[in-house]
């Protein structure tokens, strides 16, 4: 099969624009060809397809493919492809269990819970399953790496109830290995149980593996080693996080008779949780800072007293001495190991990206969208924070008020 040949001549000739000028003229963006050919590109046409409206600062959507007239011919960048569920693995009938005990804080694994949960697969291999006995309700335990989960109805936050609660459920259980996370709460729980059950506490192991448990001693100038046993506490930061497919979580169907918890002197107990506006940043939870682009005060007060969080600022407004030196964040200030971390304003300068480097989730508002603080974000509002603020006051206040009615 044989094509047209091109004739130059003829193209250039149904081209020209016909003027009284000797000098010939031509349109290279006609739509009209001769004998086949393609119509020459103008970028200052695609340039002004590509423009984002809406922005006085000029911003382009690079990843679109416009034609010459400006128009819009396809997006160079292929859309995501709907990802299928993950396959979630089943142990039916594992040859034994290892058991963790999380700290599991208002109802949620901790990163260190998680890093327990990674050493638990490492000791359980496959042949083994790893069951969650969290006092209270804990989501997320199948995506973690349990493949069972059993929960303990924690009546109150006395600690020896606790222990005996946890020695009743394990000794029911009978798992092969018991892992706690070396933490405030949970290593004293690993040490209560341990006392309970009569058996010995490896605790603050950094290696954990089949093979054997290692942790430093005598000043981290030594390293101990023993098989695995029966209770051991992991140290945190030392194990990675369990990264497979995910586990079912089954529950576990184990009755435990309230008869063999024994009766506690202690008449009442409760947590107070801490004062976030008096809480070191080094230890907050939840911290809600303000940058350069915040210039109502008052009103950033007003939303982290509404958010109950911990306030902090960026190094700019300590240096004008808007913001206390103590709520300054970064590297230069205090490095953040908090849950949730919301940014207002903040563009994110490096020493500020170090300081919150161990935020397990960040939240932004800033207008530039191409702010490193965006980048660095999970969600993210390319907005004014000073719009922003008010915005989040009036739905906390509604949310509050319609909680009042339901009431």
């Amino acid at each position: 099969m044989t094509r047209t040949r091109r004739d130059p001549r003829a193209e250039r000739a149904a081209i020209r624009i016909a003027s009284g000028t000797a000098r010939p003229r031509y349109d290279r963006t006609a739509k009209g060809k001769a004998a086949g050919g393609r119509p020459r590109r103008n970028p200052r046409a695609e340039r002004a397809g590509q423009r984002v409206p809406g922005a006085d600062r000029p911003r382009y959507d690079l990843g679109q493919i416009v034609r010459s007239e400006g128009l819009v011919v396809s997006e160079a960048r292929q859309r995501p492809v709907a990802e299928a569920a993950p396959t979630i693995l089943v142990v039916e009938d594992p040859a034994f269990l290892v058991a963790v005990v999380p700290d599991a804080a208002g109802g949620r694994l901790s990163a260190h819970d998680r890093q327990v949960l990674g050493a638990a697969r490492a000791l359980a291999g496959r042949e083994g399953g790893v069951v969650v006995v969290s006092l209270g309700p804990c989501g997320d335990c199948g995506p973690a790496g349990a493949d069972r989960h059993f929960v303990l109805d924690e009546a109150r936050a006395d600690p020896d109830q606790r222990a005996a609660r946890v020695a009743a459920a394990l000794a029911v259980i009978s798992p092969r290995h018991v892992l706690f996370p070396e933490s405030l709460d949970g290593g004293d729980l690993a040490r209560r149980v341990a006392v309970r059950m009569g058996a010995p506490l490896f605790d603050n192991a950094e290696v954990v593996a089949a093979t054997g448990l290692v942790r430093p001693a005598r000043g981290r100038r030594v390293e101990q080693r023993a098989a695995p046993g029966l209770l051991a506490s992991v140290a945190p930061d030392a194990v990675a996080d369990y990264a497979g497919a995910p586990r079912e979580a089954r529950p576990l169907p184990v009755d435990l008779a309230p008869a063999t918890l024994p009766a506690s002197a202690i008449l009442s107990a409760e947590r107070i949780p801490a004062d976030p506006a008096t809480v070191p940043l080094s230890l907050a939870e939840f911290v809600v800072s303000a940058g350069n682009g915040i210039h109502d005060l008052d009103t950033f007060r007003q939303l982290v007293a509404a958010l109950h969080a911990t306030p902090g600022a960026s190094r700019v407004l300590c240096d004008a001495g808007l913001m206390p030196r103590q709520s300054q964040v970064g590297a230069s200030g205090t490095v953040l190991a908090a849950t949730c971390y919301f940014a207002l304003g903040i563009s994110g300068a490096p020493q500020h990206l170090q300081g919150v480097a161990g935020c397990e989730h960040v939240v932004a508002v800033n207008t530039d969208l191409h702010a490193a603080m965006i980048e660095r974000a999970g969600l993210a509002v390319v907005k004014d924070a000073q719009a922003v603020m008010p915005a989040l006051l009036r739905l906390l206040a509604q949310e509050a008020q319609e909680a009042g009615d339901h009431s």
